[in-house]
């Protein structure tokens, strides 16, 4: 797995305004400037504004929040029986985080993962060491640069985040030598059109990366006509069986119909796999950012018991386990943008589409799903 978590509560925290040095009227002055206030207030010891909104509104709360952070503060902006109510908070302190954690976890994973490249590596036609060597950097590279996506996108919204946390996982028969990783958002977004971009960088820029991984290794890869008795069938994602058929049409693989996957090849269908849990819209994943931020809280409620069934109906002995892990996600209410009022710009929603394509082109149906299909629509076609 590999995404974004978050320490903030939903709920703005209600600190006594009144214990800090600035004063109610200069809150009230600085939101003036920037807003048209119908009524202000203090609502238990939370400076609380009804506001008036206008088409600059989106800007004008970026402005605002700029200059409340100088002063140690932070906005919530949000719509209650039909009036837009802003509150006005102490930002909560931020633990420092500690690099050492981070690059002991980063060394733990390589030495994980380094062991899962030795044990699947095929030693009849590739040396173990280098399968462990190319294993390593091509699903580091995947999870990386997916993390790194998620960095970028946040320090261009001034989101505090930390630096990716790997996780180190068992090696094979019981895992893949890694759990992914994550990056600790330590604040919220300030508005829809950052959440939605701190959803959508991840998946967008890994999927991108586990396809030139997937590629690659395909090319490396040895075709077959016969498969080996220790072989392990794997369900191959849409995209990643899209990616052989093409190479296969181009003349680049002979021999067999079967594919001995390379080490780097199996990277890229893990690349793929990860990008499909990434992307169910529940709770803190990197979809559950992108659906909030698109379509509101109400549909990040919903659509994350969706995709948990189309996952189970497409594969069951595949997804079963991470349609498990993602409930647990969907039970967390995601806190959303600090301005939950504003509207996410269009090219952002046209590029959802993209998101949903990315993660229907990353599913691996199963056989039997597949041959379901086929059989209906043969039915069809003689009807």
């Amino acid at each position: 797995m590999a995404g974004m978590c978050s320490d903030y509560t939903v709920n703005p925290p209600e600190e006594t305004f009144v214990q800090h040095a600035t004063s109610f009227e200069q809150v009230h002055a600085l939101v003036a400037d920037e807003f048209s206030i119908e009524e202000g207030f203090l609502d238990h010891g939370v400076p609380t504004f009804y506001v008036k909104l206008t088409s600059e509104s989106k800007n004008t709360f970026l402005r605002l929040m700029k200059r409340l952070d100088a002063i140690g503060f932070i906005p919530f902006l949000r719509e209650e029986k039909g009036k837009f109510v802003l509150r006005i908070t102490s930002k909560p302190p931020v633990k420092p985080s500690r690099i050492s954690t981070n690059l002991l976890l980063f060394l733990a994973t390589i030495g994980t993962t380094l062991l899962t490249g030795y044990l699947i590596a095929p030693s009849d036609w590739v040396d173990p060491i280098v399968g462990a060597i190319t294993f390593t950097v091509s699903l580091l590279a995947v999870v990386g640069i997916h993390e790194l996506s998620h960095k970028f996108a946040a320090n261009r919204h001034r989101v505090e985040a930390t630096a990716p946390y790997f996780i180190p996982g068992p090696p094979p028969p019981f895992g893949i030598g890694t759990f992914g990783a994550v990056i600790q958002q330590k604040s919220l977004a300030p508005n829809k059109d950052a959440l939605f971009d701190l959803g959508i960088s991840g998946p967008l820029i890994g999927f991108a990366v586990a396809v030139i991984v997937t590629v690659i290794g395909i090319l490396i890869s040895l075709t077959s006509s016969v498969i080996p008795p220790e072989a392990t069938l794997l369900p191959s994602p849409l995209f990643f069986d899209f990616i052989i058929r093409m190479l296969a049409s181009a003349g680049f693989l002979q021999g067999g119909p079967f594919i001995l996957l390379h080490p780097v090849a199996f990277a890229g269908w893990v690349g793929m796999f990860v990008t499909v849990i990434n992307l169910i819209p529940a709770g803190m994943l990197d979809g559950g950012h992108a659906v909030r931020g698109l379509l509101g809280r109400k549909a990040n409620s919903i659509l994350p018991f969706i995709a948990i069934i189309i996952l189970l109906v497409l594969n069951f002995s595949l997804y079963w386990l991470i349609a498990i892990i993602a409930f647990f996600f969907s039970m967390q209410r995601h806190p959303g943008p600090l301005d939950d009022v504003s509207k996410l710009t269009t090219s952002r929603k046209l590029a959802a589409i993209f998101l949903v394509a990315i993660f229907v082109l990353c599913i691996a149906p199963s056989p039997d799903f597949l041959k379901f299909i086929e059989n209906f629509l043969g039915l069809f076609k003689s009807v």
